[in-house]
């Protein structure tokens, strides 16, 4: 596994990731153009989330059963289909049927995810997941700062085309650049691999860590769905380029927490998360000053973002490690929390700041926090402390190796 091919699978979830969430800095132009009215500005970003959601259970566990290189090919050149069609909408529906297309096939995120881990030595796992998922990082937040500057020259629909363009481009690179994996495929079958779904789900260790990431995107979600809107509002009446600005701190955050993989490499995924959780809802005092300090919440924006890459790393690595034989089921399990707990935030926050303004999000967005925190402190402390030492265990190269089997809360 290159830094090169590592880069390139970045760029690849940076452009899928950006398809769902380029809506968030061009939320009023592009309702108002769509016809959506304020109130339900929400759904043009959580109807590509339950797209997601969809292609999370139907997709995803492909990349058990297929080759996972091919995988990303063609789900890309799907995704850039769905941008093609909401980039041309001249109807709200329409919008929505090109949205819940691209979403259905970004999970090409969770296959390349998968993909990294697999070919990646287990000693560097949590390394490679973490360069890999920065990109899913950029495309979330670093998109806003384009999105917004390019609706500002020449439209929202321009923020689609381009993306579009990206999707397909990269779609035969990938074909090109990266190697292929030394594996065993599944004999199972794709219907059996789907099904082994719901198996995941009565798992406590698994389910654990998906009720964090439900509740770690909601709060999330919160924030970045809901943002333009008071920016955008008096007293700052701000563009969407200056808008789209303040995802650059977002990423200086993200990017900051770059080093989670090492640290769950190293055996502290469960201190990491408990710590990041704690700085989530501390984030959500400084983004509370919104109506008054655009510093402050400069501040809150970088440590939130920090917090939830930080978490989501970790949360990954243990489950990847926890199941190496079936990596993009796990994932694509484990992304249904985050699908549902973002489209949940994303609804809520514009519902809650058009009934109460700013300080009514926020609070949103700390209890969502405070509710993952509560789920980590509960499991921990229900965890025998000689489990959660996370004892290294051997890999088949004699490599010491960090295991989520161990615990890991």
């Amino acid at each position: 596994m290159t830094g090169w091919a590592r880069l390139l699978l970045a760029v690849v979830c940076g452009v899928a990731v950006a398809s769902v969430y380029a809506a968030q800095p061009v939320l009023e132009p592009m309702g108002r153009d769509l016809g959506v009215s304020a109130e339900l500005t929400g759904w043009i970003v959580a109807i590509s989330q339950l797209g997601y959601l969809a292609g999370l259970v139907l997709l995803v566990p492909l990349g058990d059963v297929v080759d996972r290189r091919r995988l990303i090919a063609v789900h890309l050149g799907l995704t850039g289909a769905g941008l093609i069609l909401t980039a041309v909408a001249s109807a709200a529906w329409v919008a929505f049927v090109g949205l819940a297309v691209a979403g259905v096939f970004a999970v090409v995120v969770q296959t390349t995810v998968a993909y990294a881990a697999s070919v990646s030595p287990p000693a560097e796992r949590g390394r490679t997941i973490g360069v890999v998922t920065s990109g899913v990082v950029v495309g979330i937040l670093g998109a806003r700062a384009v999105a917004g500057a390019l609706a500002e020259l020449w439209g929202w629909r321009s923020v689609y085309a381009v993306l579009a363009v990206l999707a397909l481009g990269l779609a035969p690179l990938v074909l090109a650049v990266l190697p292929s994996e030394a594996r065993a495929r599944r004999s199972a079958g794709y219907l059996r691999t789907v099904w082994s779904l719901g198996s995941l789900f009565g798992q406590r260790f698994f389910l654990t860590r998906g009720l964090i990431a439900f509740f770690l995107f909601a709060s999330f979600g919160t924030l970045w769905s809901g943002l333009s809107l008071p920016l955008a509002d008096l007293p700052w009446q701000l563009s969407e380029s200056q808008i789209g600005l303040f995802g650059l701190a977002g990423l200086a955050g993200a990017l900051g927490a770059a080093r989670a993989g090492r640290w769950a490499d190293a055996g502290r995924a469960g201190p990491v998360t408990g710590l990041s959780l704690i700085l989530l809802i501390l984030s959500w005092a400084a983004i509370a000053q919104l109506p008054w300090s655009l510093w402050f919440l400069v501040v809150g924006v970088v440590v939130l973002d920090f917090a939830v890459q930080a978490v989501h790393v970790s949360n990954q690595h243990l489950l990847t490690a926890a199941h190496p034989d079936r990596t993009s089921t796990v994932i694509g399990s484990y992304m249904v929390f985050y699908s549902l707990g973002s489209a949940l935030g994303a609804a809520t926050t514009t519902a809650v700041f058009t009934l109460h303004g700013w300080p009514a999000s926020t609070v949103l967005g700390a209890a969502y926090a405070t509710c993952a925190l509560a789920i980590w402190a509960t499991a921990r402390q229900s965890t025998p402390a000689t489990r959660r030492k996370q004892p290294r265990a051997e890999s088949p190269g004699g490599t010491k190796v960090s295991s989520a089997r161990w615990g890991g809360w």
